[in-house]
């Protein structure tokens, strides 16, 4: 059967109508982040972000053109770790929620 949409349009249009899916995608990306996969967690935030409030709505509130922060998360892109925690503050108060990190054993 052929799919009449493609991956990131039915994931943007799950995002514009699911709030715990929102919320869910950028729990995600940051975990990858604190779990040192720097590429899908860029990969992810970059989707959240095309998805929800847009790179121009975020450049004016961090103060860097949207072409930076596109470079920023692109996958050749290296953040400096100001610029990503800034830009993961404005999302979850944007998204009205806060993550905290808790200790927990190591897999294997």
């Amino acid at each position: 059967m052929a799919l009449t949409r493609n991956f990131k349009e039915t994931i943007q249009a799950r995002v514009r109508r699911d709030a715990a899916f929102r919320k869910e995608l950028l729990r995600e990306g940051i975990e990858c982040f604190l779990a040192g996969d720097i590429e899908t967690g860029k990969a992810v935030l970059r989707d959240y972000i095309n998805a929800t409030l847009g790179f121009n709505e975020l450049a004016e509130v961090t103060h860097h053109s949207p072409k930076s922060l596109m470079r920023m998360l692109s996958p050749s892109g290296n953040p400096q770790a100001r610029n990503l925690f800034e830009i993961v503050k404005y999302l979850q108060r944007k998204e009205r929620v806060r993550f905290k990190l808790r200790a927990a054993a190591a897999a294997g």
